[in-house]
């Protein structure tokens, strides 16, 4: 075990990246904040319930089937090894913080074994194949997942090697992917489901191998050629309707293609290709221009689990993939490393806090797999598609696993270096411990973020260094030390050398959100938020005798701000049930005055948690 862990992402000292991600490990969120006490949920209980997951819905007997240790039929999805990998990633992650962590250990140990005995010995490795398809190794690619597969198997051993843990692990998945260069060296293939490409990126960060960021590369190069039979969903599902060079528009599967640009971002800092990381800042533009939910959700379409057209973002058919939520966290951390802009690390905050935050209940085993912004009175909640209220797993399990990864490995998201200075992303209570050129650095970070803008950070280190502080964009009137700063980061220089404490304060009034005029579906509505938090109101907030989509919100009267833990808003409402009952009335009703109400906004992320029921974001405003 090492003393430093280096996080998920870690490009090499000659990529172009502007900022350089911390050990994970140089972070420790205390438990007594929000950030803290979320990982160490996920620690507690969300983890290990994964871990149980693979056995209950037989993913790990489907490895046994190729050993010869399990008999039956193969169960669940023909990806359900992805699962194993996921979870196997988020182990060694949490081992990377925890190494005293004996059954997690056990855990990888053991299923590394599996994996080995499991493993063909030209390196092969996919048990739907192995045990249901054997004849058809390579073949379908558009939908056979393997590479998708190999790749969350090659992130598990990345994750083990920089823990320390699982050496077999590493040795399967390198096996593994020399096979995959091997194969896919000279032949014109790609997987219908991108995430092999900065899987391979990383495990040539680990390894200093060089074909595995050549292979990377070519895999994304290979895209837009219709190379992929695409009669079942379309050559947009599976991200190879336009070569990526090319591309000015997100479209199809958003995980597919959020984690494909996770890959273009990582292949561009690493072989210094400007077109490429073009074509990243271009789609970007159109997905957080255009195409992004205001919790940060994506995936406007429960067909295809897909982006739709600008604006079509509907609240009530708002798909939002939980992969997705993380898939764009994960994308505007490479982007944040590669350029410095703040932008990214906002966009990483809003799904942190309101779409991936949400996805999960307070117990840490129920689950969203997608994440509506409303949820209808009457609304039949009987399929796992679009559920009413969170599950404890799901027959597609990408979600859960891919939860517990993250969070095993937040810290590494939460601040960067780079010559003489240190910036901070992420505001959680707790300390950093890290060096800056060479000079060790501590930093003392105390606050009750989101619910409190007031931000602490004791620094002490002997070298001259800079300080810089991330302005988020829903902030106004920010102070540093009490004077009034401007622009998305601020750059704080002191003597540091006895310590020394610099005071952020981001003001968080309650804010009324006007949605785009060109989004009809929620035209006439507004939302409420205050600092990173969305709002929504729910029918537990309501008298038993109101109906939900009957509530109006006066957007133009003072907004309340109760404190506490959440804390909540309360506005000025009223009751105006329809005058008819007519699904279209063709005849003017006389105007209506509604009831008057008080209506209690909760923090989106925690909606549901109560008990099930309606649910919305956006309120519609007096008629």
């Amino acid at each position: 075990m090492t003393d430093q862990t280096p996080g998920p992402v870690h490009p090499t000292s000659h990529a172009t990246a502007a900022l350089r991600p911390l050990p994970m490990t140089d972070m420790t969120f205390a438990p007594g904040g929000f950030l803290g006490g979320w990982q160490q949920r996920n620690a507690d209980r969300s983890l290990p319930y994964c871990i149980s997951q693979l056995d209950a819905s037989g993913a790990l007997d489907n490895l046994r089937r190729v050993t010869g240790e399990a008999d039956g039929d193969y169960q669940n999805m023909w990806f359900a090894d992805s699962d194993v990998y996921k979870t196997l990633e988020a182990a060694a992650w949490q081992l990377g913080r925890a190494p005293e962590n004996a059954e997690l250990r056990a855990f990888v140990d053991s299923a590394g074994a599996l994996l080995a005995k499991a493993q063909d010995e030209d390196g092969y490795l996919n048990s739907h194949r192995m045990v249901v398809e054997p004849e058809k190794k390579w073949q379908d690619l558009h939908w056979s997942h393997e590479l998708y597969c190999a790749g969350h198997l090659i992130q598990a051993a990345v994750a083990a090697a920089r823990a320390g843990v699982g050496a077999e692990l590493v040795t399967v998945a390198r096996r593994f992917a020399d096979l995959i260069v091997s194969r896919f060296g000279s032949v014109d293939d790609v997987d219908g489901h991108p995430e092999i490409e900065t899987a391979l990126v990383e495990l040539y960060r680990v390894t200093g191998h060089r074909p595995y960021l050549d292979q990377a590369r070519r895999f994304i190069d290979l895209r837009g050629h219709g190379l992929l039979n695409g009669d079942r969903f379309g050559s947009a599902y599976l991200q190879d309707h336009v070569p990526v060079r090319q591309a000015d528009a997100v479209a199809g599967h958003v995980v597919r293609q959020l984690y494909l640009l996770a890959g273009v971002v990582d292949v561009a800092v690493e072989t210094h290709d400007d077109e490429l990381l073009d074509a990243a800042h271009r789609l970007w533009e159109d997905a957080f221009g255009a195409k992004t939910y205001v919790t940060g959700a994506q995936g406007s379409r429960h067909r295809d689990e897909a982006f739709g057209a600008p604006y079509e973002l509907p609240s009530d058919r708002a798909y939002g993939e939980t992969c997705a939520g993380i898939a764009s966290f994960q994308w505007n951390w490479r982007m944040l490393l590669a350029t410095g802009s703040a932008k990214y690390a906002d966009e990483m905050e809003r799904a942190l806090y309101n779409v991936i935050a949400g996805s999960t209940a307070i117990d840490g085993t129920h689950f969203f797999y997608s994440n509506t912004l409303h949820l209808r009175t009457g609304h039949d909640g009987s399929h796992e598609d679009a559920p009413s209220q969170r599950l404890p797993w799901y027959s597609c399990a990408c979600c859960p696993p891919n939860l517990a990864r993250l969070l095993a490995s937040l810290s590494g998201y939460a601040a960067t270096a780079s010559p003489g200075a240190l910036q901070i992303h992420l505001y959680g209570q707790g300390e950093l411990r890290t060096t800056v050129d060479g000079h060790p650095v501590h930093v003392a970070m105390r606050t009750e973020y989101p619910w409190d803008g007031k931000v602490e950070l004791t620094v002490t280190t002997a070298a001259p260094m800079t300080l810089t502080l991330r302005i988020p964009g829903w902030s106004t009137d920010a102070q540093v030390d009490g004077t009034p700063v401007d622009g998305r980061y601020v750059h704080v220089r002191k003597d540091w050398s006895a310590g020394a404490t610099v005071t952020l304060d981001l003001p968080m009034p309650a804010r009324v959100v006007r949605p785009h005029p060109r989004i009809d579906a929620v035209r006439g509505c507004v939302a409420l938020a205050r600092g990173p938090l969305v709002y929504c109101l729910e029918q537990a907030d309501l008298p038993d005798n109101v109906t939900l989509e009957d509530v109006r919100i006066v957007a133009d009267a003072p907004i309340t701000v109760v404190p506490g833990s959440p804390v909540t808003l309360t506005a000025s409402g009223s009751v105006e049930p329809p005058a008819s009952d007519e699904l279209y009335p063709t005849h003017t009703t006389a105007s209506h005055t509604g009831e008057p109400i008080t209506l209690t906004a909760t923090p989106y992320f925690l909606w549901g948690n109560r008990k099930p029921g309606p649910m919305r974001v956006w309120l519609p405003t007096p008629s």
